[in-house]
């Protein structure tokens, strides 16, 4: 059988709602996929870098960088932490352990919660996609808590503890460390991250658009019975 035609076989089939009026099996298989898609590209999202930074000094010509998984660092982290051990720094390992330690488990407890949502045929869809919309926005308050408390965290007693004063490395975009120049940007992970914020969001009105003739259907029902009543 062709696949145009078992489509076209979808979208003739209808849902009967409780007042007997019809609506289309699309309607309601739409909202479920794009749901569906969201949350696999939060998954997904686990196995990329969601942020960057590379440190770029004269005696570093091709610069240092870490990268950050929401589980996981990568990079030139010894390089890194012997330069700052001299600043009475700690190791880059310590920032955001915590997270670390539960964030794949958190993730994926978001992914859960749309799914969930799919077999959900009322406003509940909507509050429980809410975790996933505030995500990015947790994730960003966390890295900026992270940075700030790192380049606060400099020992006055170091060898070179007094010559940088206190800093917070930027989010996005360009900024400075002492001598060294920095470069932070977001990456693919994150950016899934937004790319599921917005799927959601989409989702979430096309559900609106195919339940909400259903909680009106039933709420008709219940108004007739309490007058037959």
């Amino acid at each position: 059988m062709a696949k145009g035609s078992v489509f076209s076989q979808i979208q003739c089939l209808v849902v009967v709602l409780p007042d007997g009026s019809e609506r289309k099996l699309v309607d309601y298989l739409l909202p479920s996929a794009i749901l569906m898609l969201a949350s696999l590209l939060l998954m997904t999202s686990i196995f990329l870098p969601y942020w960057s930074m590379t440190m770029t000094a004269p005696q570093y010509p091709k610069g240092l960088s870490v990268d950050v998984y929401v589980n996981h660092l990568a990079g030139d982290m010894r390089e890194i932490d012997e330069l700052n051990h001299y600043l009475g720094m700690p190791p880059l390992d310590e920032g955001g352990r915590l997270e670390r330690s539960f964030s794949v488990y958190a993730v994926i407890a978001l992914g859960l919660l749309l799914i969930a949502g799919v077999f959900i045929g009322n406003q509940w869809a909507g509050v429980l996609a809410i975790p996933v919309l505030l995500y990015p926005l947790v994730f960003l308050a966390d890295l900026w808590l992270i940075l700030y408390r790192y380049g606060h965290s400099i020992d006055p007693e170091s060898a070179l503890g007094s010559a940088i004063p206190p800093f917070t490395p930027p989010l996005l975009g360009v900024g400075t460390v002492g001598q060294f120049g920095t470069i932070a940007r977001f990456e693919i992970g994150f950016y899934l991250v937004l790319g599921a914020v917005i799927v959601v969001l989409v989702g979430l009105w096309f559900h609106r658009e195919a339940y909400k003739p259903v909680v009106e259907a039933q709420k008709k029902l219940g108004e007739h019975a309490e007058m037959a009543g």
